[in-house]
């Protein structure tokens, strides 16, 4: 129970990697506010943790919306009296080259990666320097933190700001004891990435197979995608890390594709 009786609110929490991390965080003693766009996915997230045995409480929030981050955030700590953790990990997916890419999908995307982390951010950290009990904060970046591929480029922009973002957090926050840090996966077999799949094949002309094999895993060192509970099993360890030691870093889970 590494995570006992700490509140953690995780967008986009009702699938994917924010649903495993919520899962994983309930059975470590955390207390989950499941925040995600459709109120009814993440109310049926959080019923299925309560009916677990687990604490969980669903908000709505559009998190490139000041007003329903603000809100969600309030809500929460008025639920559960405060916010000690916050995993920043919503996000979607636009694959396009750059000479085609339309400027208000690249909005879009920004606004979801790099405004939802800033606006949830400064949401968490008032609670927390109110609450007066330090905390973590923590950013679902991505290998394209470090690296680019192609037609990728608002994802990979907004994944890069991601750790410029971090470590400023990181330092602003220190006198509060909150830290900041970055989870950089590799590709995980979430819908995000099934959808992919078939795009990338056809802007690459490759079959599926070989969007996976060739492009999505040929530089990893066993040909695996990273797991869902690989994240989430990283997401426990920087939420629990006892001290500011480790704070403004990227962690990067990716079975070796990218190594630091």
């Amino acid at each position: 129970m590494q995570l006992k009786d700490k509140v953690a609110l995780i967008t986009g929490a009702a699938s994917g990697i924010g649903k495993e991390i919520a899962i994983e965080y309930a059975k470590q003693g955390a207390k989950v506010v499941i925040a995600d766009l459709s109120l009814d996915a993440a109310s049926k997230t959080a019923g299925e943790i309560n009916q677990s045995g687990g604490q969980a409480f669903a908000v709505a929030m559009d998190v490139s919306s000041e007003e329903q981050v603000d809100k969600g955030v309030d809500d929460a700590v008025a639920h559960f009296g405060g916010i000690d953790v916050l995993i920043s990990n919503a996000g979607i997916q636009i694959i396009s080259p750059v000479v085609d890419f339309q400027f208000d999908q690249w909005k879009k995307m920004l606004a979801i990666h790099l405004d939802g982390a800033f606006l949830t951010t400064r949401a968490c950290m008032r609670a927390m320097v109110k609450g007066g009990r330090g905390g973590a904060i923590i950013y679902m970046g991505s290998v394209h933190s470090h690296e680019g591929s192609k037609f990728k480029s608002a994802y990979v922009a907004a994944k890069h700001g991601l750790l410029g973002l971090a470590k400023v957090v990181a330092k602003e926050g220190a006198a509060d004891n909150i830290r900041a840090n970055v989870i950089c996966p590799g590709f995980v077999r979430t819908p995000l990435v099934d959808k992919q799949i078939p795009e990338q094949a056809a802007q690459l002309n490759i079959s599926e197979e070989d969007v996976i094999k060739k492009v999505m895993l040929k530089d990893t060192i066993d040909g695996e995608f990273t797991t869902t509970q690989d994240v989430a099993q990283t997401a426990v360890f920087l939420a629990a890390f006892p001290s500011n030691a480790l704070s403004g870093q990227s962690i990067v889970v990716s079975h070796g594709w990218y190594m630091q």
